[in-house]
């Protein structure tokens, strides 16, 4: 059985480009020791520790709607509901537990509850 590096995702609000196109539909892919590492270098993070999720995220997240790239800009640009999905995903991929999300549901606008657990 091969390994699974990359996730699918869709965002709960989704990313409003600046022609206003929204981008919901992504990847995300496994984290490296080097997305780990390498941000502590930056000086955005040293100035404000919390500025890691952002940078990791822009690292790991390969592919958003039509966005052509995916920097801490990008990031920096989504709705809080959607920080707060992408970071628990980013969690689940790379940690051991699971997690229970709320979301609601684009179609019927209910509020629902996901669970993921990682694959054995």
């Amino acid at each position: 059985m091969a390994l699974q590096t990359e996730y699918s995702f869709t965002l709960p609000s989704g990313y409003a480009d600046e022609e206003g196109t929204l981008h919901k539909k992504g990847m995300m892919r496994l984290a490296t020791a080097g997305d780990e590492i390498l941000p502590l270098r930056d000086p955005r993070v040293q100035g404000n520790p919390s500025y890691l999720s952002i940078i990791l995220l822009s690292r790991v997240i390969t592919k958003l709607g039509s966005l052509p790239d995916i920097n801490p800009g990008t990031i920096e640009g989504i709705f809080i509901e959607d920080l707060a999905f992408l970071q628990e995903l980013y969690s689940r991929i790379n940690g051991n537990g699971s997690v229970t999300l709320r979301t609601k549901c684009t179609s019927c606008n209910e509020e629902v509850e996901v669970s993921f657990s990682p694959p054995k």
